[in-house]
């Protein structure tokens, strides 16, 4: 290997010498993401080195793999499984300057931006021309497209506009020696070979770094509203949704929260919500105009009331919606306030086997004694259970470690899977072999074998 000086000024040639950061300092703000920090404590890296083109990134990873040289890719580090912390050290590949949307092209109805832009301003831009770009992770005001392919982002909207892969068209990566490929594009049917846009979508950045996005869009809907529904059971508000679906009435947002979550965020919020209330859905419905808002809402009504539901309200205006979404967008905050600390799980089965899994974490809880608020995306079967805990009593992590153990194994039993949006990372790898089986898991080393053979983009991460 070159001496470390020689590296880092050939380094700083590739991309200014202030974009190459070692200080203590600098170093710490990249060693840590938005993780639950007692599983995965920070990890510096020996340098920073934020690029701002393609070019840049392809000269840096030439660099890298020519001195075997660790390189973790990072956009804003909003995961939640570890998946930008630096384990083995090397370079924090930082591509939040890559931040421009490069073209919006309504005639094909696309949008083709850089890493490093936010997906709420890549919202705005479209919605802007009356165009929509469906995902929406729960961080989505902060969280960046690079890291949103990298990891598959959902969010709420999934139920009826799918998740991030549903959007990707086409991709430019930097592979791991800095060559340079380009994925997919404009035309809608394309089985050219394999489905490389598809491969790296989800691929956590432990195949490439990507350097461009290529985005379908759909036309904006032109009205929105929204209800809060109350029910004594949770099999009740899961059966609501269920039904819906079968009936042909699909909510593009179904969110739900059982009795824990609800009467945290009761108190938290001053809510004076029924006794009886031990699950809330939220349903959001969009269309062309009010008349089939109305027909829609009519229809839920009358099936949240087949399934015993207690409360029924609907937005009469904007600030209602706000006030009805609030519920859900202050549950993280509401329910800091139950446990000194609070790990936030990710499981998805399933939309049937979601008030059977509900069940099974909650025997869970009770038979270890921790409590599990469980709320989540009713209409694609992914839940976030939250197991509260104080990590500073004897044997508590222990005890937390092995709730988990059995969270994922009731998810698989029921023919779920470990993580629905929130990536494998650092904290799910443990489990992999269980979820996707040996034979799974040598697919997944041959690919990661063939692309990146001296295993330097995001070590640690999966394996």
């Amino acid at each position: 290997m070159a001496p470390a000086a020689e590296i880092l000024q050939s380094l700083r040639r590739c991309v200014g010498n202030e974009h190459v950061l070692d200080s203590d300092l600098d170093r710490f703000g990249y060693s840590y993401d938005s993780s639950f920090v007692p599983l995965v404590p920070p990890h510096r890296p020996d340098l920073v080195v934020r690029p701002r083109t393609a070019e840049q990134v392809s000269a840096v990873m030439a660099i890298a793999h020519r001195h075997g040289i660790p390189v973790t890719p990072r956009g804003a580090a909003t995961g939640r499984t570890g998946g930008s912390v630096p384990l083995r050290g090397g370079i924090a590949l930082a591509l939040d300057r890559m931040n421009s949307i490069l073209e919006l092209d309504e005639a094909n109805l696309t949008v083709t931006a850089e890493p490093g832009v936010r997906t709420s301003d890549l919202y705005d831009h479209c919605a802007a021309r009356g165009l929509f770009y469906p995902p929406d992770p729960a961080s989505w005001k902060f969280c960046t497209l690079g890291g949103n392919v990298a990891e598959n982002a959902g969010g709420m909207r999934t139920v009826k506009y799918g998740v991030t892969r549903n959007y990707v068209m086409g991709l430019q990566v930097v592979l791991a020696d800095g060559t340079v490929l380009e994925t997919g594009g404009k035309a809608i049917k394309n089985v050219t070979g394999y489905d490389l846009t598809s491969l790296f979508t989800g691929s956590e950045g432990t195949l490439g770094i990507i350097t461009r996005v290529l985005l379908r869009l759909i036309a904006m809907p032109k009205a929105r509203t929204v209800a809060r529904i109350l029910f004594a059971s949770l099999d009740d508000g899961c059966a609501t949704v269920q039904r819906l679906l079968q009936e042909g009435v699909v909510p593009s947002i179904a969110e739900i929260m059982d009795h824990l979550c609800l009467e945290a965020v009761a108190r938290h919020r001053k809510l004076d919500l029924p006794q009886a209330a031990r699950a809330c859905v939220l349903i959001e419905v969009d269309g062309e105009d009010a008349a089939a808002l109305a027909a829609q809402t009519a229809r839920i009504r009358a099936v949240a009331a087949g399934c015993g539901s207690l409360e029924f309200k609907e937005a009469r205006d904007q600030a209602e919606v706000d006030d009805l979404w609030a519920v859900r967008r202050s549950l993280s905050q509401a329910l800091i306030g139950l446990a000194p600390d609070r790990l936030g799980e990710d499981i998805s089965v399933p939309r049937g086997a979601f008030p059977e899994v509900v069940r099974r974490i909650e025997a869970i809880s009770q038979r270890h004694g921790l409590l599990i608020p469980i709320f989540g995306h009713a209409g694609d079967g992914n839940l976030h259970p939250g197991v509260l805990c104080d990590l500073a009593a004897p044997g508590e992590a222990e005890r937390v470690e092995r709730v988990v153990s059995e969270i994922f194994d009731a998810a698989l039993a029921l023919g779920g899977t470990l993580t629905g949006e929130h990536g494998v990372g650092i904290t799910k790898r443990p489990y992999l072999a269980r979820a996707l089986g040996e034979t799974g898991v040598a697919a997944l080393r041959a690919v990661k074998g063939a692309l990146d053979p001296k295993g330097l983009l995001n070590p640690g991460k999966m394996w």
